[in-house]
């Protein structure tokens, strides 16, 4: 059964910063399960048994390889998508916004990602994953 398609995937989704304006972002690569050659903020799929907190951490540490300073719940998204094959998904996103280490920050999962690298919210990368552009309509005031 895969989550997200057999049945409600529930996610984390966090948006790393440095507390100076600078996002971090991965670009998907041809392992990830979708959107590859996109750029995307980072989340996970909580798992059974795991608490929201110990996702996101765990989930941060894989990703970027540093740890959580401080985070702020900033709401979530319930997501109806159809991927390019006609695959349709739903997930539950909760959403973050992660203080992090800039200095400790790199791609700690190289396996599926080509790049990790810093953005303003002014001079984002393209393509962006499809869900990005909604994560940061609904929480412009609070990035």
């Amino acid at each position: 059964m895969q989550k997200g398609v057999d049945h409600v995937g529930v996610t984390v989704v966090y948006f790393c910063h440095d507390g100076k304006g600078n996002f971090v972002m991965n670009k998907r690569g041809a392992n990830c399960r979708d959107e590859q050659g996109r750029w995307d903020q980072g989340g996970g799929g909580l798992e059974f048994g795991d608490t929201i907190d110990e996702t996101l951490r765990r989930e941060i540490n894989e990703e970027y390889c540093t740890d959580v300073l401080e985070y702020e719940f900033l709401g979530f998204r319930d997501i109806h998508r159809e991927l390019e094959n006609g695959t349709k998904t739903h997930w539950i996103a909760l959403d973050f916004k992660v203080l992090v280490n800039r200095d400790k920050v790199q791609n700690g999962e190289p396996e599926k990602f080509d790049a990790v690298e810093w953005f303003t919210l002014s001079d984002l990368p393209s393509p962006l994953h499809s869900q990005t552009p909604y994560f940061l309509e609904k929480y412009k005031d609070r990035l």
